[in-house]
């Protein structure tokens, strides 16, 4: 069982003993009071669960975010004056470096109830972040993209349902700009690419995306269109894999930098295990892979269809010696807890070994957390502050990367042809996002209602920079 499945079934077991508790508080308002007060106590307590309360969160808003940085990087000579932030820095600032500022972040009453958030204001730009209701802890706010205010001094930051306390720190990096490189982006799943990584690989001067699975399992949208099991299933997979190959034209890659490998959703740590053994899909009926690979335009040593790891291998070795990438986007190990994006970083890194062709870096990203279902916090546009990391044993470099206006919205659009965002919602999701926007003062993303539109559709792309 992984870490988020049994912080899921903790959490889970938490609620039903504490719905148990409101049960029993309830039976005895109805009879020590009028029993005309249980519904009417019963239903403002299900309001008060779906507007306050139902947010996957696997820790206490008030633990400490752990990061280490290297201590070269941090930048002496922090301060900050009745809001106002000013720093001592080593030299002027190019415009392009990652900021990272660390505060402590202390909610006021009202932070319990509606999202606390940070205001950065600059000369003329400006970002918010958003928190956990109740943080009271030290956080780690993206300053990615206001270099100049904080050159000059006049970067304010203000609490919003929150305070600021608490001695600042902050951490800054040069590093080259991935956007001007060769760039491979590495998707376990369509969509993949484009929630991590849209505006990375649409401003790049050649960029390949390679989608490893095609997503065909939970086909229950077509299933209510009348259709058996695995034909929803294939339809699924073939539709996902028709949007790997065409959305990142959006984007203007051209058809024969995006590939789609067509192994089977949530199979890679099967593969894994027995890298000779074909493995088939869970739900799909197939164990041929040339289904979802019929979109591409180049040979791969993966053709035959045999669903293996060792297939898997030898198209990413092939690959990455036809593409030569500078920059290899992947998922992160740790911090991305999903089985298919562990496994797909941990292909990428064995098909590199031995090869003569190695990337300069590699960014990692992660579009799954273990902890916080809901981060980025906040609104769609808004900055992306550090998620919550509490083992400060790994030394991480942060990359962030701003991205204008322009760029955002057609990133939602991209996102808004990917047939697995486009089914609505179910009717209680819809619901307790109708109570979160009258009681909790949440703004549902005008792009569209898939959760993926406010998440990913934001000021900032962040990712984790290791060299080879």
């Amino acid at each position: 069982m992984s870490r988020k499945q049994q912080l899921l079934k903790r959490h889970r077991r938490n609620k039903r003993m504490a719905l148990l508790v409101v049960l029993l508080t309830l039976i005895a308002a109805g009879l020590l009071l009028a029993w005309w007060l249980v519904p009417l106590l019963a239903v403002a307590a299900w309001m008060a669960h779906e507007a306050w309360f139902a947010d996957h969160l696997f820790y206490a808003p008030g633990d400490d975010y752990q990061y280490r940085f290297a201590d070269h990087d941090e930048v002496p000579g922090v301060r900050l004056d009745n809001g106002r932030l000013s720093v001592d820095l080593p030299g002027p600032l190019q415009g392009d470096e990652t900021l990272i500022l660390a505060v402590t972040v202390r909610s006021g009453w009202l932070g319990r109830f509606l999202d606390p958030a940070v205001q950065l204001l600059g000369n003329d730009e400006g970002d918010v972040q958003t928190f956990e209701r109740g943080v009271d802890g030290v956080r780690y706010l993206n300053l990615t993209g206001l270099g100049r205010s904080l050159s000059e001094g006049r970067l304010q930051l203000a609490g919003r349902f929150c305070r600021i306390a608490g001695t600042p720190r902050l951490w800054l990096w040069r590093q080259a700009d991935a956007r001007r490189q060769r760039v491979m982006v590495i998707a376990p799943h369509a969509d993949d690419a484009e929630l991590a990584a849209y505006g990375l690989y649409s401003q790049a001067d050649e960029a390949w995306i390679v989608t490893l699975t095609a997503g065909e399992i939970e086909a229950g949208h077509y299933r209510r269109m009348g259709l058996g099991n695995s034909e929803a299933a294939r339809l699924k997979g073939r539709l996902r894999a028709w949007d790997s190959i065409v959305v990142p034209r959006w984007a203007g890659v051209p058809e024969a930098r995006c590939v789609q490998l067509g192994y089977f959703c949530l199979q890679l740590p099967a593969m894994q295990a027995a890298p000779d053994q074909p493995i088939a899909s869970r739900e799909a009926d197939l164990a041929d892979t040339r289904l979802f690979r019929q979109f591409n335009s180049l040979a791969l040593p993966g053709d035959d269809g045999v669903p293996s790891w060792n297939n898997l291998l030898a198209d990413l070795r092939a690959l990455i010696v036809q593409a030569r990438p500078q920059v290899l986007v992947m998922p992160h190990p740790t911090i991305d807890p999903h089985p298919d994006h562990i496994c797909a970083q941990a292909a990428v890194r064995e098909a590199l070994q031995g090869l003569a062709w190695q990337p300069e870096m590699i960014l990692a990203y992660a579009n799954h957390l273990h902890d916080n279902d809901r981060w980025p916090m906040g609104n769609a546009h808004e900055g992306v502050s550090l998620p919550p990391v509490f083992d400060d044993r790994q030394t991480l470099v942060p990359c962030s990367l701003v991205l204008p206006a322009e760029v955002r919205r057609d990133k939602a659009m991209a996102l808004g042809m990917m047939h697995d965002l486009q089914p609505p919602m179910p009717f209680k999701r819809k619901l307790r996002r109708g109570l979160q926007r009258v009681l909790a003062g949440r703004r549902v993303p005008a792009e569209g209602e898939n959760e993926f539109f406010r998440k990913a559709v934001r000021r900032h792309e962040l990712f984790w920079r290791s060299d080879i």
